[in-house]
């Protein structure tokens, strides 16, 4: 749907002047509500998937956890979109459960505590994220974009194992190691892999933001056919069912956990802030603390809320912030109907033992794009930092080198005490925890830095230069911001490029021929 259709439709304003409070009528909030749904309905669905998986939960109790996370995730849009006094920022935002609890509420669960221990650590964390919030706005300096990129990637990174247990059939098949059946199961996650890019390659723009989705509809038609999928169990159970509260038991309350969760809301609540400062770009309107703090409450309050449906943590989703913008339909009420829609979804348990039937190889396939995704989106946020003379590139490293410790090696603090093991041996809590003390160490205390401008030995890059054989070949050798001046070759910072010889010697080299400034697309080889 585009902006253009929107715009056809007779469209009625409140008082309000806000260009978010703009209401297309039912019919078209509806339509584009579905949209929105349609975006990220497969992030919504992938997280209880994981840690029911990892919880060793039957694909009724998972049907149930995605059911759950549906109904919670329509509470929190709604609470988010429309808002009440104190609670929500009342902008065109999306929220579900977030993807950057999910290795940390693996590592509860494989720590021992079970899925009681997740809900417990959810709702305690999420406490004390509604405290900080009207404050986070002072504290948001200790992440930076080195912080937050760090952690979006290594949250990426760390999700890789579940996707190739996934392309395995799963945990059981894995272990049991059977090579015929990994065999098969591997090539229907490739077959699901091979579908999503071709589907994102699609001219529609529509097809192409939902090549995850139907990608992971294709994949399990491909895999009934060829006999690998079982819907049998699908008919059973109610069709239509309220969430019990706390179907899985009482939550339990273990510091360590709530530890490691609450570093994952303090990650959230800045993602969350990053998101209603950039949907109110997108929108045009105004963004003060005090809508931000609205906002963040509740992300919390939802957060909350969630484990007493037996749901996870909430925050926005960031693909459908980019929604808003390629569609540019900025109404509020929009999203709002997109949450009365994930609501009913997840009143729907029918639905989510199809999800749940879902072959375990197509979520495989479809887990190296969506986890890539995560992943990727750290490393765009990393592209932001500056890197030159600062130590930003020691920070970044160290920081994913620790994150990536207990997922190469599970065991790696098997033998540190129990509330250390529990908070490390989350990949995500470990790289977060770095990045925030080295940031604070070597960026918020100067003391005993090097010089202003000198970096470390650890962030120089590579002395660029120009082979004096490839002089005859110049064009193909210039990069953006390039020009020829005076006889020198010049950078985008007006620093001369050098060209030396094959031998490592540094020669004079005149230009003859002037060049000006070489634009992106002539740049581009």
């Amino acid at each position: 749907m585009s902006s253009t259709t929107a715009a056809s439709r007779p469209a009625r304003r409140s008082r309000s002047t806000r260009p978010e409070d703009e209401y297309l009528g039912a019919g078209p909030s509806f339509g584009y509500g579905f949209q929105h749904v349609l975006t990220m309905y497969g992030g919504i669905i992938a997280p209880p998937l994981i840690v029911g998986g990892a919880a060793g939960l039957s694909s009724g109790d998972q049907a149930l956890l995605v059911a759950c996370c549906l109904f919670v995730g329509g509470l929190a849009t709604v609470l988010q979109s429309f808002g009440v006094k104190f609670f929500g920022s009342q902008l065109p935002l999306v929220q579900g459960t977030s993807f950057a609890g999910v290795a940390t509420m693996t590592a509860i669960v494989h720590g021992g505590g079970g899925i009681q221990a997740v809900f417990g650590s959810v709702m305690a964390s999420a406490v004390i994220g509604f405290l900080v919030a009207p404050f986070f706005a002072r504290i948001i300096r200790f992440f930076p974009p080195v912080v937050t990129g760090v952690v979006i990637t290594t949250i990426g990174l760390t999700l890789f194992p579940v996707s190739a247990q996934w392309a395995m059939g799963g945990a059981a098949v894995a272990a049991k190691g059977d090579e015929h059946t990994i065999f098969k199961n591997v090539c229907l996650a490739g077959a699901t892999l091979l579908i999503i890019m071709l589907l994102s390659k699609v001219r529609s723009a529509i097809v192409s933001r939902l090549s995850i989705l139907l990608g992971i509809v294709l994949g399990t038609v491909l895999a009934f056919l060829l006999g690998m999928a079982d819907f049998s169990k699908v008919g059973d159970g109610a069709v239509f069912a309220f969430p019990q509260p706390f179907a899985f038991g009482p939550p339990t309350f273990e510091p360590a956990a709530i530890i490691s969760m609450t570093i994952v809301v303090l990650v959230i609540l800045t993602e969350t802030t990053a998101d209603i400062i950039a949907v109110g770009e997108i929108v045009g309107t105004d963004v003060d603390r005090r809508r931000i703090a609205d906002g963040l409450r509740a992300d919390m309050g939802a957060s909350f809320i969630s484990p007493i449906f037996n749901g996870f943590t909430q925050s926005a989703f960031a693909q459908n912030v980019g929604l808003v913008a390629i569609t540019g339909v900025r109404s509020r009420f929009v999203v709002t109907a997109g949450g009365v829609i994930m609501l009913l979804l997840g009143l729907l348990p029918g639905l989510g033992r199809v999800v749940a039937a879902v072959p375990v190889p197509v979520l495989g396939g479809a887990g190296i794009v969506l986890f890539g995704t995560v992943a990727a989106s750290g490393i765009r946020t990393l592209g932001k930092v500056k890197y030159a003379g600062t130590p930003n590139l020691i920070i970044v490293a160290t920081s994913i080198g620790i994150g990536m410790l207990p997922i190469v090696a599970p065991t790696i603090y098997a033998g540190f005490p129990g509330w250390f093991e529990t908070i490390f041996h989350s990949g995500i809590s470990s790289a977060a925890v770095a990045a925030v003390v080295l940031n604070i160490l070597f960026n918020e205390i100067r003391i005993g830095n090097p010089p202003e401008g000198s970096g470390s030995v650890f962030a120089e890059a590579p002395v660029r230069y120009v082979p004096v054989e490839a002089l005859e070949h110049l064009q193909s050798h210039l990069q953006e911001g390039d020009t020829v001046k005076d006889g020198k070759l010049l950078d985008a910072e007006g620093n001369e490029v050098p060209v030396i010889t094959a031998a490592g010697e540094v020669v004079p080299a005149p230009l003859t021929q002037e060049i000006p400034q070489v634009r992106k697309d002539q740049g581009e080889h």
